[in-house]
């Protein structure tokens, strides 16, 4: 039987220990990988695979000793409770071998849980499993989780209440992250929550997104567009300490301020060019960047644009004898000469 969608994502969690088997099958094995650590864990429980209620077999291994499977199926352990006979890596020449382990299982045997990559719909394994009457089939796609995929990563993590706005967020956030990576910021974010109440709000997600830009390169750059000439020197200096390349912060000023550009010049107005922006931007430095881009207009952006343009063309050319980060300087004073000149 084929399982998709809401019925694939609730068995996951609540696996049925009388089945036979399920394939789970996609391109992305780490997403593959995820939902069999899911539903391994919840067939055999946390100790299941120190009790070694837990048989673990390489598609490769299977095909050079094809008994390996109903070994594993029949056997019986030291330890009372539901057993599972894992298959990794599975292929379309071992559908014959799976086959017959399956034909051969009976009630209290091991459930058979088999993972592939992606199967067209001609695949013998994925018909195998499609066409029997007590096993599943569930093919994992590169479809962004909707909002029960997430409200259940949420779940597992512990956490409660989350906020419309957070929800959103995490939902962008989500279309933009590997499904590892997106577990890893629930994961982070309910230990930033841990013994906290209240709801989790979008500035709890702000602060543990994976940030796109380097930190201290997003100060500077924030002072910049801010037109704060006096600070600028000094967070300057701790860069070159750091050892950071003239051409990263020349780089860096041209995403933020085309960042700018694109909310400025938007239609629908600068917050809703905002939102557009991928990797999604929350929070207090989606305030900021808003605040900024509604400063300056699309107008000297685009001269602003065209300064910093100016600048790393003579940092890559190769008649230049200047100090590299004394002209990146140079154009960040420049540029928060603009910022102060639009108020």
């Amino acid at each position: 039987m084929k399982l998709s969608g809401r019925q694939a994502a609730g068995y996951f969690a609540r696996p049925e220990p009388g089945r036979t088997g399920l394939l789970i099958f996609g391109a992305d094995a780490m997403r593959v990988a995820l939902r069999r650590q899911e539903v391994i864990a919840a067939l055999i429980g946390p100790g299941g695979d120190e009790e070694m209620r837990l048989t673990r077999m390489q598609g490769a291994e299977l095909r050079k000793d094809p008994a390996m499977l109903l070994d594993a199926i029949k056997a019986q352990g030291f330890f009372p409770g539901p057993r599972v006979a894992f298959v990794e890596d599975a292929t379309d020449g071992l559908s014959d071998v799976i086959a017959a382990g399956l034909s051969e299982w009976r009630e209290g045997d091991a459930q058979v849980i088999v993972t592939a990559g992606a199967l067209n719909a001609r695949s013998k394994l994925r018909k195998l499993f499609e066409g029997h009457k007590n096993a599943y089939a569930v093919g994992l796609y590169d479809d962004p989780p909707g909002r029960d995929e997430i409200e259940a990563e949420l779940a597992r993590a512990g956490m409660g209440e989350v906020t419309p706005d957070a929800m959103g967020a995490l939902t962008a956030l989500a279309r933009e992250l590997g499904p590892g990576d997106f577990r890893q910021t629930i994961e982070k974010l309910a230990l930033y929550r841990l013994g906290e109440p209240g709801a989790v709000g979008v500035e709890d997600v702000a602060a543990c997104a994976p940030l796109s830009v380097e930190a201290g390169v997003d100060d500077v750059l924030n002072l910049v567009a801010e037109g704060q000439m006096g600070e600028i020197g000094p967070v300057m200096q701790r860069l070159t300490a750091q050892g950071v390349a003239p051409v990263t912060l020349s780089i860096g000023a041209m995403r933020h301020f085309k960042a700018l550009y694109t909310a400025a010049s938007d239609p629908g107005g600068a917050a809703q060019g905002i939102a557009r922006m991928r990797p999604p931007i929350f929070g207090p430095r989606r305030d900021r960047m808003l605040r900024q881009a509604q400063g300056w207009g699309a107008g000297k952006l685009e001269t602003a644009l065209g300064l910093i343009t100016d600048t790393d063309l003579t940092l890559r050319s190769a008649g230049q004898r200047a100090p590299a980060m004394a002209l990146v300087e140079r154009c960040f004073l420049r540029l928060a000469g603009l910022a102060r000149a639009r108020r």
